[in-house]
């Protein structure tokens, strides 16, 4: 082997040096480093235009044509210092497909998460520095690419999986904590907000009458695409934008509470039931059922609006429908409650549910609490937001599918509801169903059920 040792070589005539000859291979020794020439900072352009997924190659650089739909692209294995591609928008489309680089195990911009190209016209060009930053934009000709998740990650509540989707249930108040989330077109959750229900009504003094029941918390739903599931006929097309390190308050509204005073002396309607919230959507509380107080001073009280209406009391008087879906939202939170057109023998209405209204009180006999909403968001088929059973002086008035509870029962024969002269039964916890109303009472008083506290259910695409 022979050695030459120079300081230039240069062409002896015309303007082409050549090293070496067709079918050798010329090497620069190790160790040794070369400025002038070689491939530091260039690329050889592929002009055919890739539209599927591929592997690229060091040293390349390709149009990526994402018309037809997203393309992922896979970065060099293995790759050595100064290893070098690029990329650019052929059609003008990665705003609407974009580009994966899977990062093969490789940072990318010092984090070990593949990265998205989703700008118009983009044109990028990556060189490979180091095992601490990994492949480098040296090149950006919109904005700087970012190992964005291509997946929202977020803590809170009790989490449960289902498929590919996380579903995070909160059953009283506390923090949903984004950690990550993709770009904006990706960064919806699905929601299901449902208020606490409403308390049934109580009787003091008559036999012949009942409380109304409860109205059902209110019921707010929204789906977004990348996170579907069969929903319930009040859901929202669309879902909740969340932002990567931001923390979101969550509220659970309470079950209104049963009274506890003798009506003699505080002829009231059942309690409402506490608002939940999460983000820009605010469910409100169902509304509490009527009551009434014939003894003296003799009274009643009106059933209250809400998410859901409560059901009117058992009065001689005829007592209107309690507004659902209040304050208005679309699509509708709740249902009226039932009515009372009154006549001798008394029985109370049924409080609203979310997708049906309580049935009316006629003579005798008290009427069920409307029907709630059925959904799948958490993986199973669960109806919530049913309203409480109005009272009579018989037997027990069911509530509404969904977690309202049945009113009470006078007569001692019934194997319905509770014993003789009983209270209300409460709504079921944690779905927001109005508390049944008491049934009719000769003395002291009958008090209705409590209404059933709320849950708010969020759930997205995690893998």
């Amino acid at each position: 082997m022979s050695k030459i040792e120079v300081n230039t070589v240069d062409v002896q005539c015309g303007s082409t040096l050549t090293l070496g000859s067709s079918g050798k291979t010329v090497t620069l020794a190790t160790g040794a480093s070369q400025s002038g020439f070689g491939r530091t900072g260039t690329v050889d352009w592929c002009t055919t235009a890739k539209t599927s997924p591929l592997t690229v190659a060091s040293g390349n650089g390709y149009f990526i044509n994402t018309s037809g739909g997203a393309v992922t692209v896979t970065l060099p294995s293995s790759p050595s210092a100064g290893d070098i591609v690029a990329f650019k928008d052929y059609a003008n489309t990665w705003d609407s497909n974009s580009v994966t680089l899977c990062r093969n195990g490789s940072k990318i911009n010092g984090a070990c998460q593949n990265a998205n190209l989703n700008t118009e016209s983009q044109s990028v060009t990556l060189i490979y520095v180091d095992g601490t930053k990994g492949w480098q934009d040296i090149h950006d000709s919109t904005a700087n690419i970012t190992g964005a998740p291509l997946f929202i990650s977020a803590t809170g509540g009790t989490i449960t999986t289902s498929g590919d989707f996380k579903i995070h249930t909160f059953n009283s108040t506390g923090t949903f904590t984004v950690c990550t989330a993709p770009t904006p077109a990706n960064n919806n959750v699905s929601y299901m907000v449902v208020a606490g229900g409403g308390s049934g009504g109580g009787m003091q003094g008559q036999s012949s009458a009942g409380g109304g029941g409860g109205g059902a918390g209110g019921f707010r739903e929204g789906e977004t695409p990348a996170a579907p599931y069969t929903g319930s006929p009040l859901k929202n097309s669309s879902g909740v934008p969340v932002a990567a390190s931001t923390s979101y308050p969550i509220t659970v509204g309470a079950g209104g509470a049963i009274w506890s005073s003798p009506y003699t002396s505080n002829c009231s309607s059942g309690n409402p039931g506490s608002n939940s919230i999460f983000s820009t959507i605010t469910s409100t509380g169902g509304g509490g059922g009527g009551s009434r107080n014939p003894c003296s001073p003799q009274g009643y009280a009106g059933a209250k609006a809400g998410g859901s209406g409560g059901g009117a009391a058992g009065t001689a008087t005829a007592q209107p429908a309690a507004a659902g879906n209040t304050p208005p939202v679309s699509p509708p939170q709740g249902t009226a409650g039932g009515t009372r057109s009154g006549s001798p023998t008394q029985a109370a209405a049924g409080g609203g549910g979310a997708t049906v209204a309580g049935t009316n009180g006629s003579g005798a006999s008290g009427g069920t609490g409307g029907a709630g909403a059925t959904s799948s968001i958490n993986g199973t088929p669960t109806a919530r937001a049913g309203g409480g059973g109005g009272g009579d002086a018989g037997d027990s008035q069911a509530g509404g599918a969904g977690g309202g509870g049945a009113s009470g029962t006078y007569n001692s024969g019934s194997s319905a509801g509770g014993p003789p002269e009983s209270n209300g039964v409460a709504g079921t916890a944690n779905t927001g169903g109005g508390g049944g109303g008491s049934a009719g009472a000769c003395s002291p008083y009958n008090n209705g059920g409590a209404g059933g506290s709320g849950v708010v259910i969020i759930r997205y695409k995690f893998q």
